[in-house]
């Protein structure tokens, strides 16, 4: 008990309470996410920002999204669709490396009311079903959402539009979006420490949810296998224009109260 106790207390700025709440939404995200094929990553960064320090909170939360991903993306590898991995591979390197250079001069607000926005439209504008999807529509993809996540954090929702529209069956969508999800977040990683932010004072909270999350990404899993395709399909749609809503707000709210 002494070592656990001392090894929760070596997390910078967290009560021990704090610690295991961080950890058990770490595990409650990662079971949402594996479930509706997103939400959980948006969830996470908005309770991680009323605990953590702000200049913290985005690089910790790609390290626990990474792992989250990347199990999802392990556990359902045969349904994943590669079609247009490589050109959102390519998007999404372009996009971190412009918004490295630039992640301490733009308003995050600014991003989240336009995502917000994007994501309504895209799910129930007009042109949503003539949308043409092709490599270079996933390479755009890719280096707007890649861009946005440096100052943002979970734009999973800006993605799952896209992947829903060239999958045809839940589990399909839901790993192919881990997937592409988990390559953009390990990207992250690598930039913010070429950046200089220090990971190692986060180390336990990282492990803590890690494994956590690791436990509600298999819970998960066996929900969403067991969920019928038109339930998946309408909880997904739901869930996405919930967060776009929830963006639009956050993004109004930061503007009247500057």
């Amino acid at each position: 008990m002494d070592l656990i106790h001392d090894f929760i207390g070596s997390a910078l700025e967290l009560s021990n309470a704090e610690f295991v709440f961080l950890c058990f939404v770490s595990f409650l995200t990662s079971a949402i996410s594996a479930s509706f094929g997103l939400g959980g990553g948006a969830m996470l960064v908005t309770i991680m920002a009323s605990l953590l320090n702000p200049i913290a909170i985005i690089p910790v939360h790609a390290v626990v999204q990474v792992s989250s991903n990347f199990f999802r993306t392990l556990m359902m590898w045969r349904y994943i669709k590669f079609t247009f991995m490589l050109p959102f591979v390519i998007g999404s390197l372009i996009g971190v490396l412009i918004g490295g250079t630039v992640v301490f001069a733009l308003p995050s607000y600014l991003l989240q009311g336009t995502i917000g926005l994007f994501i309504l439209y895209t799910l129930w504008g007009p042109a949503t079903k003539a949308l043409d999807i092709s490599s270079k529509t996933f390479i755009g993809v890719g280096m707007v959402s890649s861009f946005a996540t440096m100052f943002v954090g979970g734009t999973g929702p800006l993605v799952a539009p896209f992947v829903r529209a060239v999958t045809e069956e839940r589990r399909m969508t839901v790993s192919t979006h881990a997937a592409f999800m988990s390559f953009q977040h390990g990207v992250k990683i690598l930039v913010f420490g070429i950046l200089g932010f220090v990971f190692t004072p986060y180390i336990p909270l990282i492990t803590g949810m890690i494994i956590l999350g690791i436990l509600g990404t298999w819970l998960g899993k066996n929900i969403l296998t067991l969920m019928p395709e038109r339930v998946f399909r309408i909880a997904f749609n739901s869930v996405l224009t919930l967060l776009a809503l929830r963006l639009i707000y956050e993004a109004f709210r930061r503007v009247l109260g500057s």
